[in-house]
């Protein structure tokens, strides 16, 4: 299979007002594929359409124009549904039940027999960072980080291909996170694909090797985020240097036209070509300099999310 998702010129439109209604176009032409085995992370700010599409592709919305296919089946097939998962932004279930008992519930409606639901819920739940001690807690009782929590686990009870998540990052605290993403990374290695939606950019930079940026429910860009963030690379350099003050090298500094700035582990140049990173490497031996560091300066995920998007 060439493509796992498959998304061509996907449109949905919204009837908005009361006396006088209107259409509020908010996916525009959607095309876009994602390959089998990866990380495909989704961005884009609020009311970009990233949950609408993902609501379309989950047949809970129908485009107003447009077509996707999902394992090679038009998303109208509801039997594709049996080897996928999802996991909304923010999970909501019957609140009286325990986790337990919910992941029994979709492990049945998946067909796994009883031996099978017990193993799969115990494994899922101990996966997803769930304490023993809460599985039998009755769901009301669980704070949002903890439903976020079961519902990973359920996205993944049929073993999907694969896997929807929806801001899977939401409610957690930083050491939550860290046990989803290495999940994530998981499922990545098992060769599951992940579909993700995420505001976190730095999870995103760890985890996804493709992404697309919505703007308003169009596409801003879309490919592998090493060459996103290479085609907007500067050419420019930074030199770390310590056991010096920045008085030392401003001479340097105002002959060349190289930035000169004051960090906490000591001096940062900033020249804009290799060429000239001789000539600064010099100008600090001169001055008793020790070198810490030469590294390209390019584009942070957050300035490509930013020029897209075009939101501060």
């Amino acid at each position: 299979m060439e493509y796992i998702v498959e998304i061509q010129d996907l449109s949905k439109d919204y009837e908005t007002g009361f006396w006088k209604k209107k259409n509020v176009r908010a996916l525009d032409g959607l095309s876009l594929s994602v390959e089998p085995g990866q990380i495909f992370g989704f961005l884009g700010g609020n009311g970009a359409g990233k949950t609408t599409t993902i609501k379309i592709l989950m047949g809970l919305l129908f485009p107003t124009s447009g077509t996707a296919r999902i394992l090679g089946r038009d998303i109208a097939d509801v039997s594709m549904h049996r080897e996928i998962g999802y996991c909304p932004e923010n999970p909501y279930f019957y609140d009286y039940l325990t986790a337990s008992e919910l992941m029994n519930y979709f492990g049945e409606i998946f067909g796994l027999d009883s031996r099978r639901r017990k193993e799969r819920s115990a494994e899922l739940l101990t996966k997803v960072g769930l304490a023993e001690k809460d599985w039998n807690k009755q769901l009301r009782k669980y704070s949002k980080g903890m439903l976020q929590r079961v519902g990973l686990a359920q996205s993944l009870i049929n073993d999907p291909k694969i896997v929807f998540l929806d801001e899977p990052m939401s409610g957690l605290d930083p050491m939550g996170r860290r046990e989803i993403r290495e999940l994530i990374a998981e499922l990545r290695s098992s060769g599951t694909t992940v579909f993700m939606s995420t505001h976190i950019l730095s999870d995103v930079e760890a985890l996804c090797e493709r992404v697309a940026i919505l703007r308003r429910g169009k596409l801003a860009a879309t490919g592998r985020l090493e060459d996103l963030l290479a085609s907007s690379e500067q050419q420019a350099f930074e030199i770390s240097v310590s056991g010096i003050s920045a008085v030392a090298l401003s001479s340097f500094a105002a002959s060349s036209g190289a930035e000169l700035s004051e960090k906490p582990t000591g001096i940062s140049l900033q020249v804009d070509s290799e060429s000239e990173i001789d000539a600064a490497l010099k100008a600090v031996r001169a001055s008793g300099g020790k070198l810490l560091s030469v590294q390209p300066i390019r584009q942070s995920l957050e300035e490509l999310f930013v020029e897209k998007t075009g939101t501060a």
